[in-house]
């Protein structure tokens, strides 16, 4: 079987941001671009920039696939498991996240490879939960933590090119005293900080929070030492593109802020100290791994320090799930 990695989606937010990250590698040279649902095949498109033509889902399409990405919407997902392929699927979009034999994976946190995980689908950790898990995992091995509590403000790039849309129309409806379309986020979302979305939203904040938290101690259980499950909450940030969070983390013997910067910092982590602006959800596009600043101590708590951190939400579960078609092939 050749290596082919057949990319379902190609023109969603995730597809495209997988075109990008494989296209910088030599995974780029094995992508087949495949129409989603709404998706124009024949289109000229790249690659990184290799010109590429987007290809009509079919069997052909799929049948000498090694590694299948879905990237697109349910029913296209759902589209591709009903033709026959003996390729691995990587998920990026949660839809075989509730089949027995699928694995939550997160390389960037785990390491590549663990056994066993390559047998069924593989389910592309939620970015904030590869986030949150990157930072504790490093902390860690320093410096034992006690307990934690975690805000997650997430963009609108999370309900894809849909989000986006809206939010940028309800801007616009806005400054226009026009009606607000709401069919994404049920409510109004643009200049609102949300702690929950309207009835009629597609996917609920809640829904969203619990999806982190299972792929968050799925994560953590694979690390060996022993890191408590935080508390977490998700709250909707009216911004386009990357999370942010604020972290609130007591360790079980005292550091000081330098100490912990010290630990922090990894190939994957960019540390920013007092002396330097604090990383913010537009300096992060395009961005690998994480950047982590504001580290402050808790004036009320000795053994506690607040730290802020962002990622690009996109470029996170791209690196994943290249990281993951590297094992396969």
């Amino acid at each position: 079987m050749a290596d082919v990695i057949a990319l379902v989606g190609s023109e969603t937010l995730l597809g495209r941001e997988i075109r990008d990250v494989f296209g910088e590698t030599a995974l780029g040279q094995d992508l087949r671009l495949v129409a989603a649902e709404g998706e124009e095949p024949g289109k000229l498109t790249g690659i990184g920039d290799v010109p590429a033509v987007v290809q009509k889902l079919d069997p052909i399409a799929v049948e000498d696939a090694a590694v299948v990405i879905l990237a697109g919407p349910s029913a296209t997902s759902q589209a591709v498991m009903d033709l026959e392929h003996s390729a691995t699927v990587i998920d990026l979009t949660y839809f075989l996240e509730d089949e027995p034999s699928a694995r939550v994976r997160a390389p960037l946190v785990e390491g590549s490879d663990p056994a066993g995980t390559l047998a069924g689908p593989q389910i592309v950790a939620h970015p904030a939960a590869v986030a949150i898990a990157m930072v504790l995992g490093r902390l860690q091995e320093s410096y034992p933590l006690r307990s934690s509590v975690i805000h997650i403000f997430e963009p609108a790039s999370e309900r894809g090119s849909e989000g986006i849309d809206e939010l940028q129309q309800q801007t616009l409806n806005l400054m226009n005293f026009q009606e607000l379309p709401k069919k994404v986020f049920g409510t109004q979302a643009s200049f609102t900080m949300l702690a929950q979305y309207g009835e009629e939203a597609v996917i609920g904040l809640e829904q969203a929070e619990e999806r982190i938290e299972r792929h968050l101690a799925t994560l953590l259980a694979s690390n060996s030492g022993g890191i408590p499950m935080p508390s977490i909450r998700l709250v909707h940030a009216p911004v386009f593109h990357g999370y942010t969070f604020s972290l609130w983390l007591e360790f079980q013997d005292g550091a000081t802020v330098e100490e912990i910067e010290d630990a922090l910092r990894d190939e994957l982590i960019d540390v920013r100290t007092a002396e330097v602006e604090a990383p913010d959800n537009v300096g992060v596009a395009g961005q690998s791994g994480i950047a982590v600043g504001g580290v402050r101590a808790d004036r009320n708590n000795p053994d506690a320090f607040w730290v802020w951190m962002a990622a690009d939400n996109l470029r996170l579960a791209a690196e994943n799930a290249a990281m993951i078609a590297r094992e396969i092939l």
